[in-house]
């Protein structure tokens, strides 16, 4: 299993130039954990790239149908105390933002607070920085 930020999730539902990696990462373990907020992210990502004129209507929709496939199967951290109060302590101790903070925390409590069990796949280098420091392995 490895967790998934959703910096690495959008580029599995449209075509970046980092598709290619995170493709061949989800292929070799299909496990998936995500934290709650990642469907509103990457939702957001998208609807981004749709305004910006970079995905038209068309590409929006499967992008968006891809979106809820995969979230069929993975395994979503659900919010609660817990990931809020690791939130609260990596914001203390690392330069993230708020949705960063919290999607870490996330793989914090999908690892079961043991980062060596679980890998990273981030796209984000600040994000990557931090869950680096805190134990994790990262991918991508």
């Amino acid at each position: 299993m490895r967790f998934w930020d959703a910096s690495a999730v959008v580029p599995l539902l449209v075509r970046e130039p980092q598709s290619d990696r995170v493709d061949s990462i989800l292929a070799q373990d299909r496990t998936m954990a995500v934290w709650w907020g990642t469907v509103v992210e990457c939702t957001s990502a998208l609807l981004r790239q749709r305004r910006e004129g970079a995905l038209d209507a068309r590409g929006l929709t499967a992008a968006t149908a891809r979106l809820r496939r995969l979230a069929t199967s993975w395994i979503e951290v659900q919010p609660g105390d817990h990931v809020r109060d690791q939130a609260l302590r990596l914001l203390r101790i690392h330069r993230l933002r708020a949705g960063d903070a919290l999607q870490l925390a996330a793989a914090l409590i999908a690892a079961d607070t043991r980062p060596d069990t679980i890998e990273v796949v981030t796209l984000d280098a600040r994000q990557a920085e931090a869950a680096e420091r805190e134990g994790f392995r990262v991918v991508a």
